[in-house]
This record gives C-alpha cells, sequence and structure tokens, in this order.
C-alpha cells in the first residue's frame, strides 16, 4: 500500500496546476502581442531601407545620364524610370552655380510608401568646359 500512495504523490508532483497554467497563458497573451509589433516594425523599416537604396541607385544613374547628356540645360527635367522601376518617379534640375562654367545637377526619385511621399535628393556640380 505504501508503494501505491509513493506513485500517486510523485504523478501529483510532477504536474501543472491550473493557476501555474493560467498564469503561462496570461504571460503568452502579453507577450505574443508585444513581439508581433516588433516583427512588424522590424519588417516595415527592413522594406523602407530597401526602397532607400533603390532610390539612392536610381538616382546615382539618372544623375549619371544627365552628366553625358550634351545638351544639359538650366532647367527641370522629370519622368519615370519605365516598367521596369514603375513605383518610382523623378525630378532633375540644373541651374548655374558658380557664373557660367559650373553647373549644379540636382536629381530626386520619389515613391508611395504606406500612403505617404518619400523620396531621396542626390546633388552634384559639373564643371563645363567653356566655349570659344
Amino acid at each position: 500500500m505504501n508503494i501505491k500512495r509513493t506513485a500517486i504523490t510523485r504523478c501529483r508532483r510532477e504536474a501543472f496546476t491550473l493557476v501555474e497554467v493560467l498564469a503561462t497563458l496570461a504571460l503568452a497573451a502579453i507577450v505574443i502581442p508585444v513581439a508581433m509589433e516588433g516583427i512588424s516594425l522590424a519588417t516595415a523599416t527592413s522594406g523602407e531601407a530597401r526602397r532607400m537604396m533603390e532610390a539612392a541607385s536610381l538616382a546615382e544613374v539618372k544623375l549619371a545620364e544627365l552628366r553625358l547628356d550634351d545638351t544639359l540645360q538650366n532647367g527641370t527635367l522629370d519622368g519615370d524610370f519605365g516598367d521596369e522601376w514603375p513605383e518610382y518617379r523623378w525630378a532633375a534640375e540644373t541651374s548655374d552655380w558658380d557664373g557660367s562654367t559650373v553647373k549644379e545637377i540636382s536629381v530626386r526619385v520619389e515613391w508611395t510608401s504606406r500612403g505617404k511621399e518619400r523620396g531621396f535628393t542626390l546633388t552634384t556640380l559639373v564643371y563645363q568646359n567653356a566655349q570659344l
């Protein structure tokens, strides 16, 4: 009889009580939504960083195109990046910076993300040979 009682007592000591189970569930109910919010925020931030890098690359390519363009005049230009990058738009502005030999070229790439307009601007100075 003593052996049976020891086995029953051991089983009772190894099981969880209802209070322990409810405390664990309450803790999980608090921790899981906070963790999910953190994951959601990290994912959104990662997406914004990716878009910013893409915009910087697109602005750099467009700026190089404008620098190589022989017909670069003061004023503004705009457009999009075609079917390859449909969510991005660009606008460029050129102006005299110092007299007539140096021009300032600014390229702004814009996109819409999470309902807000976002943008990245890249600016450089270009020396143009004076015509004799």
